[in-house]
Order: structure tokens, then sequence, then C-alpha cells
């Protein structure tokens, strides 16, 4: 009889278990409302499918923007350069050990007539690489006829492919940088409201320091020290770019602490680390994700901006700034200036209908308990 029950309360227990996995997995009713809310926002919604998928996209670019071929079909063998290591030359018939030229080796085989053939991405060009004539001298014009859909920039590399690799870098660069300052900007912002007193007061006088701190001029100094890579402009921007989302943190922190389930997980005996990254930041997890689209539009332009001044990304890195600065010095040039005003314009465009929609999706008072 005792190890019947046993045995009834083990499957009591594990049917209960399962039960709280399926409701953890469930997404709230209010979560749900807000998400419907945000899909009825049409302009914002659209725009986050066609940003997401220009980040898909990017992530995949050497699918659509390289020299090296997709596939190539050789004397029956199959041959899949894009993502697998250098092929030499001599691999296919040709007389050097150096990476194939996928671009002359496709003529080569189409004046064979052997059956061989290879299929490139639709731009042919890589974001490095410079394609020169004899008789003339770069920046080209678009031309259907070379693939250069965008033209070329002052040196002979491809548009198009410069901007593609650009926007990957821009927008990683703004996630992460976003990902950083918010670590540091939240856990702050509501360490200070939920602790306050000579805590907080600490960390006022912290932040209007930090906040009178010219970062260009910070960027300036390091970059006459040393060429700034990718990872020492994203410590320098996230070590002083905190500050705007502590603000918020702090002052949301200080109403949410004051709330009866602040109250009763403290008359449980919960800890302030349990209450603060169990209870308040989830309860602020609205206004977290309202700032968080304009703070990558915000890194999109300041990245795009320090690389327009020259201490940005060093060269030759695909980047938007540059492009600007090439399409400022050649004038004439329209196609370099025209092409990434407009890659910038609908990005930060796009971003900034997503902010806006999500904003209005998960405004707390569009979405109430009493409703």
């Amino acid at each position: 009889m005792i190890t019947k029950c046993s045995r009834t309360q083990k499957l009591d227990f594990l049917r209960d278990r399962q039960k709280k996995q399926v409701n953890i997995m469930q997404l709230n009713p209010l979560t749900i409302k807000k998400i419907k809310r945000f899909k009825s926002i049409k302009r914002g919604y659209y725009s986050f499918i066609l940003f997401t998928v220009m980040i898909v996209l990017s992530f995949f670019a050497e699918l659509l923007v390289n020299n090296r071929a997709l596939m190539v079909h050789y004397q029956g063998v199959y041959y899949f350069p894009t993502y697998g290591a250098i092929i030499p030359g001599s691999t296919f018939g040709l007389d050097y050990e150096y990476e194939t030229e996928y671009r002359i080796l496709a003529g080569l085989f189409q004046n064979q007539g052997e059956g061989n053939w290879l299929l490139m991405p639709p731009v042919p060009y890589n974001a490095y690489e410079n394609d020169l004539k004899e008789d003339d001298y770069p920046p080209f014009k678009p031309s259907l006829k070379e693939r250069h859909y965008l033209g070329t920039d002052s040196i002979g590399r491809d548009i198009a492919a410069r901007l593609i690799y650009g926007f990957r870098i821009a927008v990683f660069f703004s996630i992460a940088l976003l990902f950083l300052t918010y670590i540091i900007g939240i856990s702050i912002g509501c360490a200070m409201g939920y602790f306050g007193g000579m805590f907080d007061l600490f960390f006022q006088r912290i932040i209007e320091i930090w906040s009178n701190v010219p970062l260009l001029y910070v960027i300036i100094i390091i970059a006459s020290i040393m060429v700034p890579n990718i990872m020492i402009l994203l410590l320098i921007m996230s070590f002083f770019g905190w500050t705007s989302i502590t603000w918020i943190m702090r002052t949301v922190t200080y109403k949410e602490k004051a709330r009866e389930y602040v109250i009763a997980a403290r008359s449980i005996g919960a800890t302030d680390f349990h209450i603060i990254f169990k209870h308040i930041i989830p309860n602020t997890v609205a206004i977290i994700i309202t700032y968080a689209p304009f703070s990558i539009s915000g890194g999109i332009v300041l990245l795009t901006s320090l690389d327009y001044l020259g201490f940005g990304l060093p060269p030759p890195t695909p980047s938007w700034g540059e492009l600007l600065e090439q399409g400022w010095a050649n004038m004439s040039a329209w196609w370099i200036s025209s092409s990434v005003i407009t890659a910038m314009t609908v990005t930060l465009v796009l971003v900034t209908f997503i902010g806006e929609a999500i904003r209005e999706a998960f405004d707390p008072k569009m979405h109430t308990v009493y409703e």
C-alpha cells in the first residue's frame, strides 16, 4: 500500500511539473495582447519583417556578394568554394597555384565547351577587391554589363559589396553596443533606484562626470596612439554610453520598489539581488524594449560618423562613413554618395518605424489589468 501511494505521488508530482513547464512556455496573456497590438501597426510590423530579412541576408552576404563561386562543376566533380578553403587555380587546369580567379574561369569554361560550369553570386566582387581598367581611372559608373550595379569607389571597389558588408558591420556593432550598455546601465540604474541613499548620490556624481566627458576627443586621443579596431570602439563607447538608460531605469525602479509585489517578496525573505533581477527588471521590460530600436539607430549613426571623420574602423574595413567621405571628396561620382545616403535613410527609417510601433504596442496606458 505504501508503494502504491508513493508511485501515485510521484506520478502526480511529474504531472504537476509538466504543467508548470507548459505554463512557462506559454506567453502571458498581456504579452500576447501587446504582440497583437504590434502586428496591428502595419508600418512598424512590416518594417520589422523587412529589417529582419536584411539582417539575415547580410549574415549570409557571402552567398550574394563574393568573388568566389558558389558552385563549380569541373570534370564531374562539384566544388563549393564560398565557405571552404582556398582552391588553387591548378585544381581547374590553370597554370598558377594561388586562389582561382573565378570570373576568368567562368569565361574559360564557356569558351572550352567541355561541360564544365560554375555559378557566381549576383554581385561577383568582394568588398576589398579592386577592379581596375587599363584605359580609365576609377571611380567607375554603374554598369550592368560588368555587374557593378552601383558603380565603384575611388579605388575601384564595388559599391554594392561595400554597402552590404558595411551594413552587416554597422548593425552587429550597434547590437553588441546595445547589449553592453544595457547590461551596465540597467544593473547600475536598478541598483540606484532600489538602494537609494549614498549609493544613489555617489553614482549620480559619477554619471554627471561621465556625461561631460567628450567622447569624440577620447576616441581621437586613442586613435593617435593606436589603430582602433571594432573591439576597442565597442569598449570605449559602452564605457561612456551606459548613462542614458541608467537614468531611465533609476526612475522606474524608484516607482516599482514601492509596489506590493516587492513588499511581498521582502516579507518572505527574498534577497535584494533576487528582487531586482527576478521581479523589478522583468516588470520594466516594456521600457527596455521600447528604447532598444532607437539605441540601435543611434549606434549606426555614431559608427558612421566616426568612420566619416576617420576615427572609426581602420581601412580597408567596409564602412558607410568611409563611403560618405569618398562621396564628399568625389562630388562628380554621384553614385557613391547617393547609394550610401539611400541605404542609411532606408535603414534608419525602418528602425524608427519599428521603435514607434514597439513604443505604442507596449504603452502601459494601452494595457492595464483593469481592462
